[in-house]
């Protein structure tokens, strides 16, 4: 008989060792490795004694209807998923401690609830009674939803046996469960592993739709194994600052749409409610003109969202280090963006304090918001306010060129409907951009240009 091979995973990584060691070679974390047993029965339900079984081709145009997608009465949700669930299908949704995760699975299975279809909630980390006056409290008590409290997948997977498949199931979370089948303590790689794969085979062959919670790191990771996020078909992360109010649930990863949809909620007394239109919610407060204060409408997957971005300058005494401090923001772009207006532009921000902040707790990764940093940074240097009913949007290079974006109309598009007469931007592509009605386009081809404009060189 051959020898079995035994192998150390460290639970940070995921990394495979063939002996124990203190330290993980790979990301340089402490006494992570544990041993791993390489064969683990998974399931009682597989039959191991015979040969395998013959499998079924279909073509692509086969006559099978196609799987309709369940609305979960959350629009904002449903937006994120793309359309809503699709039975079958496995969804992780990670999010920081008290964002509001389960809060958002438990509204939506109530919701389904309600509309005659089956919901099941498990959870691992509090018991049924807690969940049940979070319910009341959200109004949700009626809702004819199966709640239970466990942690044993066996114990999950024979009760769903017994009983009809529901169309939606969700388990908060996947970091809780424990198989008995599988060595390790619960929330280490292997039972993390192993628990989402039968949990994931079960919904694949009975069609229903589950939603996984999970854990995250603290640099905002979601915890365990890599590969759980290539085993789900969908991963999402709901995202926002406790001390704020509005919550963004981004789809990461999406199998069966766009990914990079938004669904934007705010954290009301009895729940999380919908934001149908983000761009003014992000808007409110603006009042009169305010210097370094720059509009700039942002795209989401398929979503145009308007935020307002917000600069100060403050001046120091000679020999003073300055500060930068960026909020919502990438810092090693702010920097870069300074750089260029000093070496293209002539500006001097060296001897200042410089402080960016993206308001309404959002967060920013879309390029084309260098040009109303840009124009944030130098409306704040001059102390001169940019007009209230101007958007800014463009790439800047390090030649200090403004290059085009992807998706100009679509920005323009929401811009005016929300009453923006101006808008400034690249240069190339200009004849079709500035054909929207309502709101007129400005070129821009060069940074320089952009601060001739606000100085009112032009």
């Amino acid at each position: 008989m051959a020898k079995i091979k035994r192998k150390y995973v460290c639970q940070a990584c995921g990394s495979a060792s063939p002996r124990w060691q203190g330290q993980c070679a790979d990301c340089a974390e402490w006494n992570t490795l544990t041993e791993e047993v390489p064969q683990t029965v998974f399931s009682a339900r597989h039959d191991l004694s015979g040969g395998g079984q013959k499998i079924n081709f279909v073509a692509l145009n086969a006559p099978v209807p196609l799987p309709v997608r369940r609305k979960t009465g959350l629009a904002e949700f449903d937006r994120a998923l793309g359309g809503g669930l699709v039975p079958g299908s496995a969804i992780l949704m990670g999010g920081d401690p008290g964002i509001g995760k389960s809060t958002l699975l438990l509204q939506a299975a109530a919701s389904i609830a309600r509309s005659g279809a089956a919901a099941v909630y498990i959870s691992g980390e509090e018991a049924a009674g807690q969940v049940r006056l979070r319910a009341e409290r959200l109004g949700l008590a009626d809702a004819p939803i199966s709640l239970a409290a466990t942690t044993s997948v066996r114990n999950i997977l024979t009760t769903l046996g017994s009983m009809e498949p529901p169309a939606v199931l969700v388990i908060d979370s996947i970091q809780t469960m424990h198989s008995d089948q599988i060595e390790g303590a619960p929330g280490t790689v292997s039972q993390v592993r192993g628990c989402a794969m039968e949990l994931i085979r079960y919904a694949k062959e009975n069609d229903v739709a589950m939603v996984l919670v999970g854990h995250v790191t603290k640099d905002g990771s979601i915890a365990g194994p890599r590969v759980l996020e290539h085993m789900v078909d969908v991963v999402m992360s709901f995202e926002g600052e406790r001390s704020h109010q509005y919550r963004v649930l981004r789809g990461l990863k999406n199998r069966f749409g766009a990914i990079d949809e938004i669904g934007v909620f705010a954290m009301e007394g009895h729940g999380l409610a919908e934001v149908p239109n983000p761009s003014m919610l992000f808007l409110s407060g603006r009042d009169e003109p305010v210097a370094g204060s720059a509009v700039f409408p942002a795209l989401e997957g398929t979503r145009p969202v308007l935020v307002e971005l917000q600069a100060l300058i403050v001046r120091l005494a000679s020999g003073a280090t300055p500060r930068r401090a960026v909020v919502g923001w990438d810092s090693g772009r702010l920097a870069m963006l300074l750089a260029v207006l000093e070496s293209r532009c002539g500006l001097n921000f060296s001897s200042a304090e410089v402080y960016l902040n993206v308001a309404g707790g959002y967060r920013l990764t879309d390029p084309a918001a260098d040009l109303a940093v840009a124009a944030a940074l130098v409306s704040a240097l001059a102390d001169r306010a940019l007009p209230m009913q101007s958007v800014w949007f463009g790439e800047v290079s390090l030649a200090g060129e403004i290059r085009p974006v992807a998706h100009a109309s679509l920005r323009l598009r929401e811009a005016a409907k929300l009453g923006f007469k101006v808008a400034s931007g690249p240069a190339e592509g200009a004849a079709q951009d500035g054909k929207i009605p309502g709101i007129r386009f400005n070129p821009l081809r060069q940074l320089p240009n952009l601060v001739d404009r606000i100085m009112g060189n032009q």
